[in-house]
């Protein structure tokens, strides 16, 4: 067992977890446009990554999440990760995806390019939001649209939110209060 392994730390909140073995910070990903979207510049914030879709029962929560980083922003960034996996619901190009998110829900907090969310081809991102052998606190399955990953503003793996979990739901908004 090598020290990181047995490294503890205590998050904001009180509760114990392992270091991650991976930094979210050095995953490589690309914005909607196909530039480098660097992780890093987000340090000292909040990140909720939120893979979504235009064409999803849960689309309306665009709305909300648009409200949430518009609270917040001075704590937390919100990441859409467009995501064709669940219903090919995201069949839109990186235009298409852009302008229905800032025409029908004025959407201006960033948006990668479309990616894997799980399966073999799952992008790195996600591969460390889903593993505890990367992320240090949980392993999870992303089970359809709109799913939350709250990661805190060190880095860490906060929490998972499912997709019926509202963005304005104090389950989320309590870590930025």
């Amino acid at each position: 067992m090598n020290f990181l392994e047995n490294l503890k730390f205590t998050t904001s909140k009180g509760k114990d977890t392992i270091a991650p073995k991976e930094s979210i910070y050095t995953i490589s990903i690309n914005d909607i446009h196909g530039t480098p979207l660097v992780l890093e510049k987000f340090k000292g914030k909040y990140i909720l990554f939120v893979n979504v879709a235009s064409e999803c029962g849960f689309t309306s929560q665009y709305s909300d999440l648009q409200k949430l980083y518009k609270a917040y922003q001075e704590k937390l960034v919100i990441i859409g990760a467009p995501c064709n996996q669940f219903g090919g619901q995201e069949p839109g190009d990186e235009n298409q995806i852009t302008s229905f998110c800032e025409l029908n829900f004025g959407v201006s907090f960033p948006l990668t390019e479309k990616l894997a969310v799980k399966g073999p081809s799952q992008h790195p991102l996600y591969q460390w939001l889903t593993d505890k052998n990367k992320n240090g606190k949980k392993s999870s399955t992303v089970k359809w649209n709109f799913q939350k990953y709250l990661v805190d503003d060190t880095g860490h793996l906060v929490d998972v939110f499912y997709s019926i979990t509202k963005p304005l739901s104090t389950k989320i908004t309590k870590y930025f209060k």
